[in-house]
């Protein structure tokens, strides 16, 4: 087995809001804040936000999430003998790079791992939070409703990424790399994070390196 490395940045080109599940009521405060470092009280993406996402893009860019049996669930090797012959390799890979459901697991470990991403080095004296106020339109009166504030990472911020995979004897190394760069694409042709149809979470990938 090796374990071939991805690293680089994450540029905000629009306000990324990922939430931090903070219920605690502050008055006259952020209404809906974003997942901050305990330690540094810092933002960061958690990981587990960017697999996600990235897996969720290529399940949909495979169109596997329209198989007859799907039904909404993340793709499986039950699903396999649903999937048209061109796409059955990339599926494979799929399963191979972020596991599969099935108690069968006839691929063995998730070769992906995905760390969470900090504020780059060149982004430490940036304003990392900004204060969005979002309001609700009635329809009849033409007025706005409801205020409240959501907190959000400034367009401009950058994080490191560090995405690791392991390729084992059988593995195609190449295709599995391509699978990660492809799901990288589609992110940055999507959303990361909440409110993207509001225009939220539009990034790039820069800097990309494998070692």
């Amino acid at each position: 087995m090796k374990i071939v490395i991805l690293k680089g940045q994450i540029n905000l080109l629009s306000g990324l809001h990922i939430g931090g599940g903070d219920d605690t009521m502050k008055i006259g405060g952020i209404d809906n804040g974003v997942v901050k470092d305990v330690n540094t009280d810092k933002p960061y993406i958690p990981g587990s936000s960017l697999k996600g996402k990235m897996r969720s893009l290529l399940e949909q860019n495979f169109r596997l999430v329209y198989l007859p049996s799907a039904e909404g669930k993340p793709f499986s090797s039950k699903l396999l003998a649903e999937v048209p012959s061109t796409e059955k390799t990339n599926a494979e890979n799929l399963l191979k790079l972020f596991g599969d459901s099935s108690s069968e697991n006839i691929y063995g470990i998730t070769r992906i791992s995905v760390g969470d991403c900090s504020v780059s080095e060149d982004s430490q004296k940036l304003q990392l939070s900004e204060a969005k106020y979002e309001n609700v339109i009635n329809r009849q009166k033409g007025t706005a409703e409801n205020p409240r504030q959501t907190e959000r990472v400034p367009a401009g911020v950058k994080f490191d990424f560090d995405i690791r995979v392991k390729v084992l004897d059988d593995d195609n190394e190449e295709e599995l790399k391509g699978i990660v760069e492809k799901g990288l694409e589609l992110l940055a042709n999507d959303y990361l994070g909440g409110s993207g149809s509001r225009g939220y979470g539009r990034v790039e990938f820069v800097n990309s390196q494998w070692s």
